[in-house]
């Protein structure tokens, strides 16, 4: 089994929690304030996902691609960027990669760690958080 000694765990979990859930009401309110088409919203909320597919190169790849697209720096920089002036419609895009991220910490889905996909570092999610064995 993985050592889970530096997953949080308790309160603090609970607050990053409900820190993903504002992450993502005000991720939206912005989308909808930059007049962000709806459409995309519906189609691209789930992008970020696609990250999964990293996990065919192994877990250590998998963890490293997965939390590339599930960190908040991607959507600063993209943001930035569209401030910078590389184009308004880029801070639309920006507010929807946060959105994805807070959604995800909001339901307890954290950045991963290289042993296995259900080892974040807000705890073990499905069966394994639960006390479950997960086979690797």
């Amino acid at each position: 089994m993985t050592d889970v000694s530096g997953m949080v765990d308790g309160a603090p979990r609970v607050w990053l929690r409900l820190e993903g859930a504002l992450l993502l009401l005000l991720a939206v309110s912005a989308y909808a304030a930059l007049d962000g088409p709806w459409l995309w919203f519906g189609i691209l909320f789930f992008a970020p996902d696609l990250s999964f597919a990293g996990y065919l190169a192994g877990p250590r790849a998998g963890a490293q691609v997965y939390n590339a697209a599930h960190s908040l720096a991607g959507p600063w920089l993209l943001a930035l960027a569209g401030v910078a002036g590389a184009g308004v419609w880029l801070l639309p895009a920006a507010a929807l990669w946060a959105g994805h991220v807070g959604f995800d910490r909001m339901l307890g889905y954290g950045l991963k760690y290289p042993s296995a996909f259900v080892d974040t570092h807000l705890g073990r999610i499905g069966n394994a958080g639960r006390g479950g064995e997960v086979s690797r």
